[in-house]
């Protein structure tokens, strides 16, 4: 049940937790040793360990440390794109076949080789098992009935895939950087199937990888523990374990980083942020991350379908005045769906909080004495200062707003299923090409129920638009690169203006930790957090 959670009741919950942690896990929860790192974070949103299923910050994350992919970057330097379990690739004349060379000598956890065939395995389950983020694969045209002669393995050491059309080769690549292209082991999964389920079941709560980690212990909303797999091909591991543990209270996560408790603390506020700065045993890192904060306003709802109405909401945020108090380091004031650094970024901001603007388009659409309205909101501390200042200044234009609050997995599933009234959320790209936050965003070529387009932040806002549809079709088979900037741009600027979104901020990742940790890399605006780069002086 959705419900608003009281600050006692989070610090009643985040002490049990702590009690039966420290039971359960010992000496690695206090005075960490050197060749453990300790990470406090929000993880509720984690629903499944498989990749093939994961949609989710955290799940992301978790996948980045534990599964290898085709392709991969540098985290030293998140520029081209980089040899993973595929050592070299290339395209063939016709546009469509592309031809992967796989690494040899790689092994999975258990201990079996890694091949061709694990790679088309893991592909094609993906596709199969159909389960949200499958929509990254099946744009290239697969489908469960055609995909095993799309994706086939040559030999032992070569793979071939056939898209469907001529797309822009670096949209292809960019996707197999996608948690879902991680690379699973086929013969332990084989091994733990069930009913026909490619093992997803047992791979919700298991690992099955060849990442620089490998799952002990996932105990929801409250810890997962990685342990060293061993000698990785990437480079040296220093952490033998890694500790990610749901800390819901900023000040506790603090508190815990300035003990010692814990390495890196990952959802500090600004207040906490500016104390950690102050402390000599301690630091902080800033990046600039993909991850764009936004409200959706839901189609299905016969009010906040209407044009004059949508119009409204975008001067009903006070962008900057949040960005100056409560959010203050944490995020930038951005308006558009693709974050900065990606290719045909937007940095246009036309709106502001215009309360008489906002007034006045209300009473045009017929609702100048406002209205009430839910808005659904994961409890986290960022997330619900935003709503609660949302809630102000709706109320100076009459719009009732009740805050509907959960966990993140319990709002996120109010939203796919299209169940919420107004969503409070951010998203992330899934793959470091424009197209990824356009497919989202903006293509909704299905807006039927019982499509579950759930990958589709169009679809799950009832938000229909051939034009749109059309304009993101065309961009993403582009190859000319400055041309296709351009498309994003316009495809940007048409969303602004008549999308069913209010686009606040991009987000600053702001991590605390302990002096002596170094190499925490959490990945920029393209990739997730590193583990196996840590090292601890």
């Amino acid at each position: 049940m959705l419900h608003a959670l009281t600050r006692r009741a989070l610090l009643t919950a985040t002490a049990a937790g702590l009690l039966t942690l420290a039971g359960s896990y010992g000496p690695a929860l206090a005075k960490t040793p050197k060749d453990v790192l300790v990470v406090a974070d929000k993880i509720d949103d984690l629903i499944s360990l498989d990749p093939a299923e994961m949609f989710e910050f955290s799940a992301y994350d978790y996948a980045q440390n534990v599964y290898d992919r085709l392709i991969t970057f540098d985290p030293k330097n998140f520029g081209p794109l980089k040899p993973g379990v595929a050592e070299s690739w290339s395209l063939a004349d016709d546009g469509v076949t592309y031809t992967f060379k796989i690494r040899k000598g790689l092994k999975f956890h258990s201990g079996n080789p890694l091949t061709a065939h694990d790679v088309v395995y893991s592909l094609r389950r993906a596709v199969k098992l159909k389960k949200t983020p499958s929509f990254i694969l099946t744009q290239f045209g697969f489908t469960p009935e055609n995909v095993d002669e799309k994706i086939k393995a040559l030999d032992d050491y070569t793979v071939q895939i056939v898209t469907n059309k001529p797309y822009a080769p670096s949209f292809v690549y960019n996707c197999l950087t996608a948690p879902i292209a991680g690379i699973v082991d086929s013969k332990l999964l084989k091994e733990h199937e069930k009913d026909g389920d490619f093992g997803n079941g047992w791979l919700k709560t298991h690992s099955a990888g060849s990442g620089a980690y490998k799952l002990r212990v996932w105990k929801p909303n409250e810890i997962y523990v990685l342990d060293r797999a061993g000698d990785y091909w990437r480079g040296k591991v220093a952490m033998k374990a890694v500790f990610v543990r749901h800390i819901e209270e900023s000040s506790s996560q603090r508190l815990l980083l300035e003990k010692g408790d814990v390495d890196v603390a990952r959802k500090l506020t600004p207040d906490d942020i500016a104390a950690v700065m102050k402390n000599p045993d301690l630091k902080v890192e800033n990046d600039l991350k993909g991850r764009i904060m936004y409200f959706a306003l839901n189609q299905k709802h016969p009010i906040l379908s209407k044009p004059k109405v949508r119009e409204a909401f975008r001067y009903l945020a006070d962008y900057e005045g949040m960005t100056k108090s409560f959010l203050r380091g944490q995020y930038v004031v951005h308006q558009a769906f693709l974050p900065l650094t990606y290719l045909g970024e937007l940095k246009e901001k036309p709106y502001t909080l215009n309360i008489e603007k906002a007034r006045a388009l209300l009473k045009e659409a017929g609702h100048g004495d406002g209205f009430s309205v839910k808005i659904y909101v994961r409890n986290a501390q960022d997330r619900l200062e935003i709503a609660q200042s949302l809630q102000n200044t709706f109320a100076k234009v009459g719009i009732k707003a009740e805050l509907v609050v959960g966990t993140g997995k319990q709002i996120l599933t109010e939203y796919r299923a299209r169940k919420h009234e107004i969503y409070l959320g951010a998203w992330g790209p899934d793959y470091p090409d424009p197209h990824t936050n356009a497919d989202s965003f903006a293509h909704n070529p299905d807006n039927r129920d019982e499509a579950k387009l759930t990958g589709k932040l169009a679809w799950r806002n009832s938000w229909f638009n051939p034009e749109v549809n059309k304009m993101t079709e065309a961009a993403v088979l582009e190859k000319d690169t400055a041309k296709r900037a351009e498309m994003y741009r316009e495809l940007q600027r048409k969303v602004q203006r008549e999308g069913p979104y209010v686009i606040m901020f991009q987000q600053i990742i702001q991590s605390a930790m302990r002096k002596n940790v170094n190499g925490f890399i959490t990945g920029g605006a393209i990739s997730q957090v590193h583990y196996w780069t840590v090292t601890k002086d």
